[in-house]
């Protein structure tokens, strides 16, 4: 496993510009307070409600460290519309060495990946050597990860529980779990209890209040979770009640 993350953090080199909305984000807020945010593990997990900043600023992450906006390799350099946010141009990434390997997977725009791939033809090799688009959305995501992700890499997934069933998400454990003992450090935004449930990870919870590390079982994605699977007549009952 690695003695040091290949991204041991970021630091906010300026501040947003008056108006706009990244000044009332969370991750710009702690950013603002605490100057840098630190990953202690090889595996960090951003957590949070819908709207916190998790994929904002897992975006802003892989396009400081040179990945393509809308996912891929550093190799990958398709467009077809540019939303990232300026907070790429705000922060600094602190780095150690370069990782060998290394991939941004966001489901939002996995679609244009997987067809910048079938028109680079040649790329497919390496991804299966099959179209990601004649497969399942499940079974594409599994496909590139198990035959694209090759250890010693910098791997950046945003919500990948989007497009996987539970038994594939436990599947996606075992191969994260392969590819940190072949020196590889993962940063993912996620709602998933199944995956923040990965051993000795660090899990930064975002909210109005900035952020903060939390112990997996103080999660609400893990409490709510719980208590639906321990009793789902009684949660049905009280949410549906008139």
């Amino acid at each position: 496993m690695l003695d040091r993350n290949y991204i041991l953090g970021i630091k906010l080199m300026k501040a947003p510009a008056e108006g706009s909305y990244l000044r009332d984000m969370p991750p710009v807020k702690h950013l603002q307070r605490a100057g840098q945010l630190m990953f202690t593990k090889p595996v960090t997990f951003l957590a949070g409600e819908n709207g916190s900043g998790k994929s904002t600023l897992l975006e802003a992450i892989a396009v400081a460290s040179g990945f393509n906006g809308e996912g891929g390799s550093r190799d990958f350099s398709f467009s077809t519309r540019r939303t990232h946010s300026e907070l790429c141009e705000l922060i600094m990434t602190i780095k150690t060495v370069s990782p060998r390997d290394g991939f941004f997977l966001r489901a939002e725009s996995f679609y244009n990946a997987a067809s910048y791939l079938d028109d680079s033809g040649s790329l497919l090799t390496r991804y299966g050597g099959v179209s990601l688009h004649k497969q399942s959305h499940g079974e594409a995501f599994m496909s590139l990860i198990t035959n694209r992700f090759e250890g010693e890499g910098l791997y950046l997934l945003d919500e990948p529980e989007s497009a996987l069933s539970p038994q594939r998400l436990l599947s996606l454990l075992c191969v994260m779990d392969r590819l940190v003992k072949q020196n590889s450090q993962f940063i993912i935004a996620t709602h998933s209890p199944i995956l923040m449930a990965y051993p000795n990870a660090c899990i930064l919870l975002l909210s109005d209040e900035g952020i903060k590390e939390v112990a997996y079982r103080e999660t609400e994605h893990y409490q709510v979770t719980k208590q639906f699977m321990d009793n789902p007549e009684r949660m049905i009952k009280y949410l549906l009640e008139d």
